[in-house]
């Protein structure tokens, strides 16, 4: 037996095809007014807040972020550091170079004054910005060492980057696990109204993808991030250190890159909220259809199907070409304006090594200093990209984990002492909105061991009862008491272990028949679950099968026909043994001769418990103690068969009208 409170509601299986509309129910009986529907109502990126809240559930990860923080410092400082030494072994090689060409035996001083006397005073000034020793060369010895530092710098810079991301990365898991921990637990928390508004496809998206999303927009972000703030920082640092004029110059790049960044990512917040809202209702489309593939096809829609598969891949393709588009335009304009900078940067650098203001290396370490100034601003506009995709997939997920939850089980639960399975409604409301209500003034009682069927047409509230029974739903006025207690003052847990229940839609889960059955009862023996095999008639087929009990079923269970699907999930409500049993529809599925047995086995079952039956088959409940006759939510009737008929009424009428059917 499926627990109650194990919704195969939330099981892709039972999702009915695109289409299908119903009321609210409980799980497997019917759809609600929001299924098949549109998406909720698509709001703007509120960018700010929901950065804000995912950030800080970076907080229980603080210390680790503070060793990244630390190790990456680390590792920019020593990146940092290598331009400047490679200027000072350009600095070696020119000087000796130069040094190499002069006659030996005279000083820099002479050499100096000799261009001047020539009128090469432009010479003498680039000359006297160098370190040169005439008739001398290059300095191997010097460069040697320059060049093993600057290794061992780079080297130093890569193992620091590669811890860094490493922690940075356990410490991103850890996050997303337990959002995926808490979303997990958030859906057993919602209300079935919740999932009675939202399509199944569209809640898988925001489970599955947006989650997704957010790990690799804070994997990536947070590491470029921290890296490209802090090598601005560094590589502003070393340019005012060389040459403030050349630094002034490359400044400049920040304001414009700032202000081309923020115009296009104002931009594409909207386009990022649609993309992934699209992404949804594919996914939603998707889910649906292939669900109810079979009934597609009985129906021929087909084509209809893939019409709107095409029309919901091209809003998606329109809504995903311009996010990454516009977002995607932000780094070739860093780009721009980086070489624009670095043209005057060559230009002035130019100069001024020309006027002996700075030597050869200082400018080659400033080039290189300005591309990597200019890189990390490019790869900042980038991750506005990212960030934009991210925070847009963190509102989806954090709208569901706002949604209003069940209402909670009390402090100081209530429990029967004296487990009979006596059924009370006293004054029972209940509307599935406040608008509409569809029960209204309900009394009944139902005494322990009775069987109570509920018939009436489609919509006359009979699952809705069940549901109540559940608490599924929570009433509007009145209450319901099993056993004299107020079923509102026990938890749920508590009162879903003492009913069973088997659906009309059956639900089997990925896994063997014995392990489908002993899902009503975990600590059930071998023993027990051949027992309850036995009593329900699954026995028989079982042994059929080469593997018996430990045939696996597949994720559609059709690897066993509907009826014996159906008596699995008989057997499995037989092995929990509840207190109060509920049968909606449950022999619908099987033959002829099968219901009788079954019907046999079902009468065992209910011996001695509480049972209600929703049935349309009038002919298989004329043995009921007390039968319920419901319209548009009220009690209409109720009695016997016998006096049901006898009194002529809605169920006298509902009755004829089926073996009239049959007749004709």
């Amino acid at each position: 037996m499926s627990k109650p409170n194990s919704s195969p509601k939330s099981g892709a299986r039972m999702t009915a095809p695109a289409g299908a509309m119903g009321r609210p129910g409980g799980p497997g009986m019917g759809r609600g007014p929001g299924m098949g529907m549109g998406m909720p109502a698509e709001k703007s990126l509120n960018f700010k807040p929901n950065a804000m809240r995912l950030i800080r559930r970076l907080a229980p990860e603080r210390t680790n972020i503070i060793v990244v923080f630390i190790l990456a410092v680390a590792s920019v400082t020593l990146s940092v550091l290598g331009p400047w030494m490679l200027g000072r072994a350009t600095n070696v090689i020119f000087d000796g170079a130069i040094s190499a060409q002069l006659p030996a035996g005279i000083t820099k001083a002479q050499v100096l004054e000799g261009l001047r006397a020539k009128g090469q005073d432009q010479i003498a000034s680039l000359l006297e910005g160098m370190d040169i020793h005439p008739g001398q060369g290059i300095d191997f010895g010097a460069l040697q060492q320059i060049l093993i530092a600057v290794i061992m710098i780079y080297l130093g810079a890569f193992l620091f980057g590669i811890i860094q991301a490493r922690i940075l990365n356990v410490s991103v898991q850890k996050v997303i696990f337990e959002l995926r921990r808490e979303t997990e637990g958030k859906l057993h928390r919602l209300p079935l109204s919740y999932f009675d508004t939202i399509q199944r496809g569209e809640l898988l998206s925001r489970v599955t993808n947006d989650i997704d999303n957010i790990s690799q927009s804070l994997q990536q972000t947070l590491s470029q991030v921290l890296v490209s703030l802090l090598t601005v920082v560094g590589v502003l640092t070393m340019m005012f250190t060389i040459s403030p004029l050349l630094a002034v110059i490359a400044l400049v790049s920040i304001p414009a890159s700032l202000f081309l960044t923020m115009a296009i990512a104002k931009r594409s917040q909207k386009l990022f909220v649609d993309q992934w809202a699209k992404t949804g209702q594919l996914n939603a489309h998707i889910e649906e259809s292939f669900t109810g593939h079979a009934l597609v096809k009985v129906f021929g829609r087909s084509k209809d199907s893939e019409a709107r598969f095409g029309e919901l891949n091209q809003e998606l393709y329109k809504a995903s070409f311009g996010a990454q588009f516009v977002s995607g335009i932000i780094m070739p304009s860093m780009m721009f304006i980086g070489n624009l900078v670095y043209v005057g940067i060559a230009v002035v650098g130019g100069l001024l090594v020309a006027a002996g203001s700075l030597s050869l290396g200082a400018i080659q370490s400033f080039i290189q200093y300005s591309r990597q100034f200019n890189q990390p601003l490019a790869q900042l506009g980038s991750m506005a990209n990212l960030m934009q995709s991210g925070v847009a997939s963190a509102e989806r997920v954090f709208e569901l984990l706002d949604a209003d939850e069940q209402s909670v089980d009390p402090a100081k639960p209530e429990s029967p002492t004296n487990v009979t399975g006596e059924l009370t409604f006293e004054s029972v409301e209940f509307g599935y909105t406040p608008e509409a209500k569809l029960i209204s003034n309900l009394n009944l009682s139902v005494k322990p061991g009775q069987t109570v069927a509920i018939v009436g047409p489609t919509g006359a509230g009979k699952t809705t009862l069940v549901n109540l029974i559940l608490r599924f739903y929570e009433l509007n006025g009145g209450r319901i008491t099993l056993d004299g207690i107020d079923i509102a003052h026990m938890t749920r847990e508590d009162l879903r272990s003492r009913i069973g229940m088997v659906l009309q839609d059956t639900w089997l889960f990925k896994g063997t028949i014995h392990d489908n059955i002993a899902y009503g009862n975990p600590s059930a023996t071998d023993e027990q679950i051949v027992e309850a095999a036995k009593a329900t008639y699954v026995d028989r087929f079982v042994r059929t099968l080469p593997a018996g009990y430990e045939t696996v079923l597949d994720d559609e269970a059709s690897n066993v026909s509907a009826g014996e699907k159906q008596l699995i999930t008989i057997a499995r409500a037989f092995l929990s043994q509840p207190t109060v049993l509920i049968l909606d529809e449950a022999t619908s599925s099987v033959d002829t001769r099968t219901e009788v047995l079954v019907q046999r086995a079902m009468a065992a079952l209910r011996k001695d418990r509480t049972s209600f039956v929703i049935a349309h088959r009038l002919s298989t409940i004329r043995d009921a103690d007390l039968i319920l006759v419901m319209e548009h939510g009220d009690i209409v009737e109720q009695g016997k068969h016998n006096e049901l008929i006898a009194a002529g009424g809605a169920y006298a009428k509902l009755y004829q009208s089926q073996f009239e059917a049959t007749d004709a």
